[in-house]
């Protein structure tokens, strides 16, 4: 047996380009896992193993990697940073218990690290903090801990304070012992020597010292009294003290360093060892029925009870389909058959690895608290949950968001129609935020998805991991529907052809909904005029009506629908004949509300030197952009706006022109608002010109 105590499941997460991946690669080394450390910058990173990954510097996929620091056993995923892979970062955070915050030391806290701490908070994740790269210049360590208290209203615990700063910055001391790390010059992490506080930092030392106490004994009453009475706590009541709050999220112990430089690392592999959770320090994932209940149940990690596993990733590789698994109770051996609760099939296991990066260790059996991959599973997916056949529960599945551009594609050459089809079908599993559909009329294949880059590295995962060349269309926003006006109407629907006939009349309210209500419908009939049977069917005809609009046939949202009166037929009336009576009512009467289109509209929180801002803001101005923010920071101003997803795209290329290629973006889906008549026209005539050219 195991003991799961000695478990840590982590993930490291951050903006692009705060150094998550070189951290990563440091964690590898100091725990022997690799000799030669890879080099993000130089396309040699362990973890970025894709040619995508190598080329761009970038993290693409989550890659799972497992290595020993004091005897723990460590399961750490890298995540990436770029936006439009959030739900990389979503979907790890979803089976981890613990989690490293990494934010650059000059960059501060990013856009791209708000969205991925706020998915962290929604996923009770407990985390500790690095502030990376702290010799780059303009590094400043006080003003990060200070923006994540104000940006992310998080509560920082500084447990080390850095010695130097920018090309002097040589090493940091732990408040807790007093002692100062101090590296050499060489690049070795393993060359530091321990020394007393540095005299010129000795009252900075003691106030934040203080500060350290102070926050850790709020989390026990003795110590706290004996604390006021002048007594000091030891060092082993304060770190479980300080264990106890990282948990319960009260705060986050903060460490500095430098990952490329090798400064600070053993510090932050201390800390989690120390201060994030054991699989069996965490709240227990709750079970649901296949309705999607809870039932009050809850999958307990223990290895001795059913099994329960839920596949947070696939990806495929040269050896066959991995099925990336967090096992949270039960213990699986290879050879079982485990129940799919989406599918109602079983899965045999066949094989079962560890994975390191993409290497992998061949396991005999796998238990509650490991995260292990399985090989050549037929049909599981993402957010699939794996069980016990004889005791069946479903673990809280994940909800992904919906894609927000799409573009027309189709394989150069004739015969490569079939080859796209499958490769396409092995993307959509290894990623739920990717979508593929065939528009009917035209016959084009579209691929769906979060943001311009999100599609770029689908293309190019089809060219070269699959071999199929494609011919590109121009991106496609998803616009949406919705009405502006309340209206009372009715409709009938009669049906005398021999036999047996149809009829059903309906009197209704159709009125705009809450923002982001989607599509909502209730019944206030009285009386019997349209008995309750048949309630469900007059909402699955409007329902169903919803996903094409009458302006343009985009999705329409945010709609109230209310059955008022009607009619029905002792013999004639049924629950096909209101369902058709509901769908010609919404082609009647949508119309007549004042329908109304809806365009994406995206967060962008651009970063540029500040010579250039008035060219920055002039240009989002006339993208449409509503600029909410100007902040300046030490190397640069961040501008936050609000701006139409069908003004930005190729909006990359302009700010590289515009900030002589050093400017930097990102984006994400913020809300859908209506648009500008003029836009709204333009978008209704292309559209339709579309279809009838399709």
């Amino acid at each position: 047996m195991t003991d799961l105590s000695h478990y840590r499941n982590i993930g490291i997460f951050a903006h692009v380009d705060a150094g998550k991946t070189t951290t990563t690669e440091r964690i590898l080394n100091l725990t022997g896992k690799t000799h030669k450390i890879g080099e993000v910058h130089d396309g040699e990173a362990t973890t970025d193993f894709m040619d995508q990954e190598r080329e761009r510097g970038i993290t693409i996929q989550s890659a799972a990697t497992t290595c020993f620091w004091k005897d723990h056993r460590l399961n750490i995923i890298d995540t990436p940073g770029h936006v439009d892979f959030t739900i990389e970062v979503y979907r790890s955070l979803k089976v981890l218990d613990g989690g490293v915050g990494v934010f650059c030391g000059s960059g501060g806290v990013e856009p791209q690290s708000e969205t991925n701490w706020r998915y962290a908070n929604e996923s009770e994740v407990a985390r500790i903090i690095l502030v990376n790269k702290l010799d780059r210049i303009g590094a400043d360590f006080y003003r990060v801990v200070e923006q994540v208290e104000k940006v992310l209203g998080a509560n920082p615990l500084v447990m080390v304070l850095p010695i130097g700063i920018e090309d002097d910055f040589i090493g940091v001391i732990d408040l807790l012992t007093r002692k100062a790390w101090i590296w050499d010059d060489s690049g070795d992490p393993h060359n530091y020597r321990l020394e007393d506080v540095p005299a010129d930092m000795a009252d900075k030392v003691e106030e934040y010292r203080e500060k350290l106490i102070e926050t850790a004994v709020e989390q026990d009453d003795d110590l706290m009294e004996a604390y006021l009475e002048g007594e000091e706590p030891s060092i082993d009541d304060l770190k479980r003290c300080i264990r106890k709050g990282t948990i319960a999220l009260d705060f986050f112990p903060t460490y500095c360093g430098s990952a490329f430089k090798n400064k600070g690392v053993q510090l932050v592999l201390d800390a989690v060892v120390d201060y994030l959770p054991s699989p069996t320090d965490v709240e227990p994932q709750p079970e649901v029925d296949l309705e999607g209940n809870e039932t009050g149940e809850k999958a307990i990690v223990d290895p001795s009870r059913p099994a329960r596993a839920l596949a947070f990733k696939i990806m495929d590789d040269r050896f066959g389909a991995l099925t990336f698994t967090r096992i949270y109770s039960g213990t699986i051996k290879k050879g079982d058959n485990l129940l799919n609760t989406y599918t109602g099939k079983t899965e045999r296991i066949g094989r079962i690895v560890e994975m390191h990066a993409d290497s992998r260790e061949e396991l005999d059996s796998c238990q509650a608290g490991d995260i292990v991959a399985f090989v050549g599973l037929k049909n599981t997916q993402t957010g699939h949950t794996l069980c016990d056949p004889d005791h069946p529960a479903t673990l809280e599945p994940m909800v992904f968001p919906d894609p927000v551009i799409s573009i027309a594609i189709k394989p150069k050459d004739k015969g490569g129609s079939e080859k796209m089809g499958i490769a396409l079908n092995k993307m959509m599993q290894e990623d739920p935020s990717f979508r593929v559909e065939t528009d009917e009329e035209s016959g084009e294949t579209i691929i769906k998805g979060m943001g311009e880059l999100h599609l770029d590295i689908k293309v190019d995962i089809l060219k070269r991991t699959h071999g199929v060349d494609v011919e590109v269309g121009k991106p496609q926003v998803a616009y949406r529907e919705t009405i502006t006006q309340r209206i009372e109407d009715s409709y009938t629907h009669k049906k005398q052809t021999g036999g047996s006939g149809q009829f059903a009349k309906i009197d209704y309210v159709i009125e705009p909904g809450e923002t982001n209500s989607g599509f909502t419908f209730e019944s206030a009939v009285t009386g019997g005029n349209v008995p309750r049977e048949f309630w469900p069917a007059v909402e699955k005809g409007f329902k169903l009506s919803m996903d094409e609009g009458v302006l343009a046939g985009f999705p329409l949202l945010d709609v109230k629908i209310t059955l008022t009166d009607g009619a029905f037929h002792a013999v004639d009336s049924s629950a096909v004949a209101y369902e058709i009576a509901a769908k010609g009512a919404y082609r009647q009467s949508i119309p007549k509300a004042g329908p109304q289109l809806l365009e994406p509209i995206m967060k962008v929180d651009v970063f540029t030197p500040e010579d250039h801002v008035g060219d920055v803001i002039g240009d989002l101005n006339r993208r449409r952009g509503m600029i909410k923010s100007q902040e300046p920071g030490p190397t640069g101003v961040r501008v936050k706006a609000d701006a139409p997803l069908s003004e930005m795209f190729g909006y990359i290329g302009d700010l590289r022109t515009m900030t002589s290629g050093r400017g930097q973006f990102s984006m994400e889906f913020a809300h859908y608002a209506p648009c500008p008549k003029n836009v709204a026209e333009e978008v209704i005539k292309e559209t339709k010109e579309r279809k009838e050219a399709g």
